[in-house]
């Protein structure tokens, strides 16, 4: 099923499209239940000035508190009014390059599919690219303006949603001068021989959710009627001084080195 049924724009070049999404849903859902009756819990949708009465889903609307208990209200022809035309199609506002959206702006990511003007699609496909470029553009998915950057890769076109720049926080964390300490050069020299002895060609398939998998046995085992075990905890070395801990990661990853070449 389309997430968005529109087209994207740039110059005088039209290129029909939808939107589908990348990612689907693993998580295994649980009901809320009552443990004495073994009965589904059940939610109403009540108005507290009206003695908690039930409220029918047609008589729901969005409301905006301007002031306290003071709201106005908004039904779904209210956004449909606000959109302009420009929003109906997705118009490029620019192009970038695309190691310059740092992976903190992105949001939730789509594939663009051509419902027409193929020929347009796969000559912005292979241009940006070859480029290594995004386009960036704003549009109105839903009812919310997103800014959104669309880009190649493997010859895919994707779309990302990205966060504005005002909704991303500053780091609470401190900031550290550009320039490291001199008296720290031996520690950053073997924390970057670390890395380079752990680096390795990412493969996402080879990673898997653990956690989804535990939970799938944890459920056949009270199904079974069987206790569920906790998995006994790893051991954790911690080495007070940093040098100290650089030197002895580097010595397990070297004879984990040594065993595999073997």
């Amino acid at each position: 099923m389309a997430y968005y049924k529109g087209s994207i724009s740039f110059g005088l070049v039209y290129i029909p499209i939808t939107l589908q999404s990348t990612i689907k849903n693993n998580d295994i859902g649980f009901n809320l239940i009552d443990k004495k009756t073994m009965s589904r819990i059940k939610y109403k949708k009540t108005c507290v000035g009206c003695d908690d009465k039930e409220v029918q889903q047609e008589n729901i609307v969005k409301g905006y508190e301007y002031e306290k208990d003071k709201y106005v209200l908004f039904e779904d022809k209210d956004f449909e009014k606000i959109k302009s035309a420009k929003d109906e199609s997705i118009v490029i506002d620019c192009f970038v390059n695309l190691n310059e959206i740092d992976p903190i702006y992105y949001d939730k990511p789509y594939y663009v599919v051509p419902t027409g003007a193929e020929k347009a699609f796969q000559i912005l496909l292979f241009a940006m690219e070859k480029g290594k470029k995004a386009a960036i553009a704003k549009t109105v998915l839903g009812t919310k303006e997103t800014l959104i950057a669309i880009r190649s890769k493997g010859g895919q076109m994707l779309l990302n949603t990205l966060f504005f720049a005002e909704e991303v926080q500053k780091n609470p964390a401190k900031e550290f001068e550009t320039k490291l300490n001199k008296k720290l050069e031996k520690e950053l020299e073997m924390a970057k021989s670390i890395i380079d002895n752990m680096t390795e060609k990412f493969e996402p398939e080879k990673y898997k959710d653990e956690y989804r998998e535990k939970l799938q046995k944890a459920i056949e085992q009270k199904i079974a009627g069987k206790e569920i075990l906790s998995p006994k905890k790893k051991r954790i070395v911690k080495v007070g001084n940093l040098m100290d801990a650089l030197a002895k990661s580097l010595d397990i990853l070297s004879k984990k080195k040594a065993v595999r070449g073997s």
